[in-house]
């Protein structure tokens, strides 16, 4: 199975490398970014693309893949709708349309959150463009998008978030966090069981694509 990560310098992107490094079945993985990531391995590729809407001219290193998974986001916080839609919308659609494309029976797995609208008309402007970018992945000509909707995560494994105040935040709430996901598994998930997830998730175990909150992600995690 070969796979493509896109954020993976991110908490979730770092947990899911992680896990597709370790899979027996992942023969390649491809990083695709604007800058490398600092990371060798033998089943290890990287494309540094500085455009992330346009990926003309990738046609031959983007195909021939069995999934992607798009864990690149960014915080809504002192964003206007316009610019967060740029960074959320229109960069997972650039690289979802050019990749169905160009690889026939595609698995794509899109990190959302929790509390998405998928009527896009909520009050929540980031809610509403991430449901708007649900909608859409799931009208492309994929073998199955998966659409990620995590809420609570501990990063372990040495998985960290590029946010100084996050990083911070999750050092202090680290064992309630721990002690969290023991008492309620499906609600507080892991960077490990994401990963564990989105695995099967391309080896079509379990659900068969859409919407999956934090409770099916477990349970995809374990198939």
């Amino acid at each position: 199975m070969k796979v493509i990560i896109f954020g993976a310098s991110g908490m979730v992107g770092q947990g899911v490398l992680r896990e597709a490094l370790l899979a027996p079945d992942v023969e390649q993985v491809l990083l695709v970014g604007r800058a490398a990531v600092d990371q060798r391995h033998p089943k290890l590729q990287q494309l540094v693309h500085a455009d992330l809407l346009d990926y003309g001219g990738q046609e031959d290193r983007l195909s021939g893949y069995d999934a992607c998974f798009f864990c690149l986001g960014v915080s809504s916080v002192g964003l206007a709708e316009a610019d967060y839609a740029r960074l959320t919308y229109d960069y997972t659609m650039a690289a979802a349309r050019f990749l169905a494309q160009h690889n026939a029976n595609l698995v794509f797995v899109y990190v959302s959150g929790a509390g998405t609208d998928s009527t896009e008309k909520g009050g929540s402007m980031w809610a509403r463009v991430k449901g708007r970018t649900e909608n859409a992945l799931q009208r492309l000509p994929l073998k199955a998008a998966y659409l990620f909707r995590p809420g609570v995560i501990q990063p372990l494994n040495g998985s960290r978030s590029k946010t100084v105040r996050y990083r911070l935040l999750y050092v202090v709430m680290g064992p309630f966090l721990s002690l969290a996901r023991k008492l309620w598994p499906r609600s507080v998930l892991s960077t490990e069981i994401i990963g564990h997830a989105m695995l099967n998730a391309a080896r079509g175990r379990g659900a068969s694509g859409g919407v999956m909150e934090s409770s099916d992600i477990y349970q995809l995690s374990k198939a």
